[in-house]
């Protein structure tokens, strides 16, 4: 078996909790304008731009490098969460399981926080691990948090 494992990590959001879920779970096709240095492109090749079990890829920018990663989406309205299951892309070249879990949690009327989880398994052991992506969803998130303050 595999090397695999959890990350998990937290960041601090101003606004209101469901105000950054709405963004997340509903208008990813604005995310290419609001922080086009991480986010290039999104497109759903199945179900709606927000529903449980729609299918899309991401085409982003990471350390550098031009990525895809495309992923089956999983929808929890009542906590807040959304789950991303990996599917096909660069990161799943070495990965045979890479989950990302963003779950939007209200701390105050005006401030919340982003819950980031990334659970994954190695392909094989001598691939390295994935620690990079989590420093990049949390940029990510940081990014489009400035730009949801704005909205």
């Amino acid at each position: 078996m595999a090397t695999s494992g959890t990350y998990v990590t937290e960041v601090p959001l101003k606004g209101a909790a469901e105000k950054h879920y709405k963004k997340w779970k509903s208008e990813n096709h604005i995310f290419p304008d609001a922080i086009g240095h991480h986010i290039k492109n999104v497109t759903v090749h199945e179900g709606e731009s927000d529903s449980h079990g729609s299918i899309r890829s991401w085409n982003y920018t990471w350390d550098g490098k031009e990525e895809v990663f495309k992923e089956k989406r999983e929808v929890d309205d009542e906590n807040l969460t959304l789950v991303l299951r990996g599917l096909e892309g660069h990161v799943m070249e070495q990965l045979k399981v890479f989950d990302v879990i963003y779950q939007f949690i209200p701390k105050t009327e005006d401030t919340s926080s982003c819950k980031i989880t990334i659970i994954w398994e190695k392909r094989k052991d001598e691939y390295p691990e994935p620690s990079t992506y989590m420093k990049f969803n949390k940029s990510v998130i940081v990014d489009m948090g400035h730009h949801a303050s704005k909205a």
